[in-house]
């Protein structure tokens, strides 16, 4: 299903491409008037779609021309491994409006015109125009900063002038970036557990009305409540809203996770596990050696992922990570170090330094610094029993 999402992509890819070599060439001086509205479709049911979507919708005597910031090639050469390096490169491209007009049903897509004078029309309409053309039409990608929402409001703020007044908009209140995006992905646990891992302490920053607008649909409703100068009177940004396709105001959202299937139900059997293992350890005086290779090897390795985003790749928001501090390579180290006779004091210390690094993050967790997945606490235990186990062995 994934795969041919990716080539309708393309495929999409290359119509837009010919649609915007027409739209490129087009005067940029427009003798018709344009009409401009802001597209939002709800939150779908793939992962790529729980945050929603937003384009621009350009009307002339010439067509409608749905702008899109949000096309990307999953088949381009290297797509993965740029990804992977932060490299988010995405392209804006006109789409087709049947194909924006096919939403899957249930998902809501909504329309609001814009109340903008012909200069002001006629000024989207250009900076779009430069957008779209081959040599403009990449861009880097950022989940918060630069996205398919952020970037349709950045094109009618400058259109206007200045930049809006979000204040008094319809928002959250005292929300931090991770409280916003738990809540899109609130029915996909591995997901928000993945993000949890990846994303550090920038994310709990309480953010204000405006920087919440990289959610589509907290855009819409700040555009809903804005008002703009015209003539020395304030009138409504929004002149006219219209549901183009109905649907449920949540979007399509998935059916919550079995909690057996959760993030939380492997980590607290991990415990369970790991406490029985311990006890028996305890009285038998010896530590289960292929019990913390497995254990430490795997954390090692997520910790080396860890990491790699951090220090490595250019993705956002990753810089400080304080997870670092409980998931790191070194814990290969515990994964080798019990099979060498001669290491013992070493591993001894070894596993001193992990529960003084695991004592820290407490203190990062509890002063509110930054924000664990509910999951990650019971694997912090189980990796704090081990290393208690070693550290008071005699070596």
């Amino acid at each position: 299903m994934k795969r041919l999402f990716w080539h309708i992509v393309a495929v999409i890819i290359v119509i837009a491409l010919g649609n915007i070599n027409c739209a490129a060439q087009t005067d940029s001086t427009v003798t018709h008037p344009v009409k401009v509205s802001l597209i939002t479709f709800y939150p779908g049911n793939e992962v790529f779609e729980v945050f929603g979507h937003s384009e621009i919708l350009l009307v002339d005597s010439t067509g409608s021309y749905y702008i899109n910031y949000g096309v990307f090639d999953f088949n381009s050469p290297g797509f993965v491994t740029r990804y992977i390096m932060g490299e988010t490169d995405y392209l804006c491209a006109i789409m087709p409006p049947e194909v924006d007009g096919g939403v899957k049903a249930g998902r809501k897509m909504v329309k609001q015109d814009l109340n903008l004078t012909p200069e002001q029309a006629q000024q989207v309409w250009d900076m779009l125009g430069w957008n779209v053309q081959p040599a403009n039409r990449e861009y880097r990608y950022r989940h918060f900063s630069d996205n398919c929402s952020t970037r349709p409001r950045d094109v009618i703020e400058t259109a206007l002038g200045k930049e809006l007044d979000y204040s008094g908009c319809d928002y959250i209140v005292g929300k931090t970036l991770r409280e916003v995006m738990t809540h899109y992905t609130r029915n996909y646990p591995w997901e928000q557990f993945g993000i949890d891992l990846a994303l550090g302490a920038a994310c709990d920053t309480v953010i204000d009305a405006r920087t919440q607008t990289f959610v589509p649909l907290f855009l819409m409703h700040a555009f809903a409540g804005i008002t703009v100068e015209r003539d020395g009177q304030k009138v409504p940004l929004v002149s006219n809203t219209s549901v183009v396709r109905p649907g449920s105001e949540e979007g399509i959202v998935a059916q919550p996770t079995p909690w057996y299937l959760t993030p939380m139900f492997f980590a607290l059997l991990l415990l369970a596990i790991t406490i029985v293992i311990t006890v028996r350890d305890w009285r038998r005086k010896c530590a289960t050696r292929w019990f913390d290779t497995l254990l430490f090897a795997i954390t090692g390795l997520a910790g080396c992922l860890i990491f790699f985003i951090e220090f490595i790749s250019t993705h956002e928001a990753v810089m400080p990570n304080y997870n670092i501090l409980w998931l790191h390579p070194l814990l290969l180290l515990l994964a080798i170090l019990p099979w060498i006779k001669k290491a013992a004091c070493l591993l001894k210390w070894c596993h001193i330094v992990n529960l003084a690094l695991i004592a820290t993050m407490a203190v990062v967790w509890l002063s509110g610094l930054q924000a664990p997945n509910a999951a990650f606490l019971p694997v912090v235990a189980t990796l704090a029993l081990r290393s208690v186990l070693h550290a008071c062995k005699r070596a």
